[in-house]
């Protein structure tokens, strides 16, 4: 892969290297958001080496595809910069005598509150973007229940209060990760409770079963 033959065809697994060195540039002030937006869709829409190559060639040691560094994930979540900013998409969920469900690709605003009241609710942060680098997950809990369940990295912290109920963490001693969004819930639960855990998605729990099946037959 060098500009000798830019125009052989480049692999999903090139132009997935060329993203992660853009990820990289963006925690190391390299570029601003901005630029990381318009290179990255760059990146996806190049077809071949000589369209992956400027991308990257005023960066250090990429000037091309080839020469940018593949960095390993055990959890998939890479760098954080991309999936900080931008407008929350939805500020609330309420459950009475019913169910909300926030997950898959949203964007957590500043304040998230959510109400249940003979119900349920579940936030689910997984694959969110986070309006902010530290957003906060308030919850209400009346006889009803809410799930909270944050991704591997994310900083979490637990302010909750609960009468006859409860806040209940399951995070596991998982370290925060650099550039990691921070969430803070908090709330009130009566006769209720708010759970809080950390999981990761299904197609992350194939990349793992995948990246240790390489392990081992490495």
């Amino acid at each position: 892969m060098t500009d000798e033959s830019p125009e052989l065809r480049a692999s999903d697994a090139d132009r997935e290297r060329v993203a992660e060195r853009l990820r990289e540039a963006v925690a190391e002030g390299r570029l601003d958001m901005e630029e990381f937006q318009e290179r990255l869709d760059a990146t996806y829409k190049a077809r071949t080496y000589g369209e992956l190559a400027p991308v990257t060639r005023d960066l250090p040691d990429a000037s091309a595809p080839s020469a940018v560094p593949a960095r390993a994930s055990s959890t998939g979540t890479g760098a954080w910069a991309e999936r900080i900013g931008g407008a929350g998409t939805s500020s609330r969920g309420v459950a009475i005598m019913s169910g909300f469900s926030r997950k898959g690709v949203w964007t957590v605003p500043r304040r998230f509150n959510c109400f249940a009241f003979w119900g349920g609710g579940e936030v689910d942060l997984r694959e969110a973007r986070f309006e902010a680098p530290e957003v906060v997950v308030n919850c209400v809990a009346i006889m009803g229940g809410v799930d909270v369940i944050v991704p591997p990295g994310v900083e979490v912290v637990v302010r909750g209060i609960g009468v006859m109920g409860g806040f209940e963490e399951r995070l596991g001693d998982d370290l925060p990760e650099r550039g990691a969004p921070r969430v803070i819930v908090t709330g009130f639960a009566f006769w209720g409770g708010v759970g809080v855990k950390r999981k990761v998605t299904r197609a992350q729990k194939r990349q793992l079963k995948e990246e240790r099946r390489r392990g081992e037959l490495e």
